[in-house]
């Protein structure tokens, strides 16, 4: 049993890291740089250490560390981090993220300074968003 059988079929594990990072991916079908830039694809990403901290690199994991969860829509827009005492927690969290975000339940728009319509229209077809 891995720790994302409940993901929702719309997210992919893109990238799992035993007791690490993992990266989660929002219809790799649909955001496969044709319509879209690559960037645009919706990503979570589960990270240990300071939310602050850009996701690329991936560092042996402190004990007493905290964990992040992050919702990214390009390199510089992204939701607030969730953060987590432990892993396990955070992979539940980002569980949870991911089927509120399929469900529509999470508000994309607030998170641009410069809105991309064309985007906006097809993250809202998907979800379910009116």
């Amino acid at each position: 049993m891995t720790d994302y059988d409940d993901l929702p079929d719309d997210w992919v594990v893109w990238n799992d890291e035993p007791d690490g990072r993992s990266v989660l991916a929002y219809r790799p079908d649909v955001f496969d740089s044709q319509a879209f830039p690559p960037e645009c694809m919706p990503t979570i990403y589960l990270t240990s250490g300071r939310p602050s901290r850009r996701p690329a690199r991936s560092d042996p994991v402190e004990s007493g560390t905290a964990w992040n969860v992050t919702l990214y829509l390009e390199p510089d827009v992204e939701r607030s981090a969730d953060s987590y005492e432990d892993r396990s927690d955070a992979v539940a969290g980002a569980v949870t993220l991911a089927e509120r975000f399929a469900d529509g339940d999470v508000d994309y728009r607030e998170l641009y300074q410069i809105p991309r319509e064309e985007y906006f229209e097809k993250l809202d077809e998907l979800t379910g968003r009116e």
